[in-house]
């Protein structure tokens, strides 16, 4: 789930940060370039784990900036696939459920990924929701109601592209987006196997 990529970066330091220790100027600059972003076939990027080396301090012609190449390390999340991962219930609807790991909500179970039978019936509490109910057997219903932590394997992770143009009312583009699946033994709300 949590990996360490290597990365090398050149990077401009504003002559205001040359008064602060290096290192720590740097560290500075690189948590706000990358951390809480995504790197497309990378992860999120969680934090600058560390940093191995700098080199350079140019200053070019017509900038008042030095420029380092910078060799370091970042904490990255990236699920793969088929790996098991526990997540709160954020919505659900006709579309299927949205998770949250609370750092990530980008996390999609569509209806073809839930267990098998499933049907979606009017949540009595929240009107503008809808809830899933697993039919075990044709007699027993469990609901994913959200009380409980849903277990879910991972089914994909996909990185789209950044659209142009977006219609005033569509869904805010997520740069990073996993599909989980819900249909073997063990998956589902925790409750359901305890």
């Amino acid at each position: 789930m949590f990996y360490l990529s290597e990365i090398e970066h050149t990077l401009r330091l504003p002559p205001h940060l040359l008064s602060l220790p290096l290192n720590e100027s740097i560290r500075g600059e690189l948590e706000g370039l990358f951390v809480d972003k995504v790197i497309a076939n990378l992860g999120l990027c969680i934090s600058v784990y560390d940093i191995r080396s700098i080199d350079g301090g140019f200053i070019y012609a017509g900038e008042g900036a030095s420029t380092y190449t910078v060799k370091f390390r970042l904490i990255v999340f990236r699920p793969f696939v088929g790996e098991v991962i526990a997540a709160k219930l954020k919505e659900s609807n006709a579309e299927g459920l949205r998770l949250s790991l609370g750092f990530f909500n980008d996390i999609y179970v569509p209806p073809p990924l839930m267990p098998s039978p499933s049907r979606s019936e009017l949540d009595p509490e929240n009107k503008n929701q809808v809830r899933w109910i697993w039919q075990f057997e044709g007699q027993d219903e469990y609901p994913i109601d959200g009380v409980d932590e849903i277990r879910f394997q991972v089914h994909s992770v996909s990185y789209p592209s950044a659209p142009l143009e977006q219609e005033k009312d569509s869904k805010p583009f997520a740069p990073m987006v996993i599909k989980g699946s819900l249909d073997a033994d063990g998956l589902g709300p925790i409750s359901w196997w305890i």
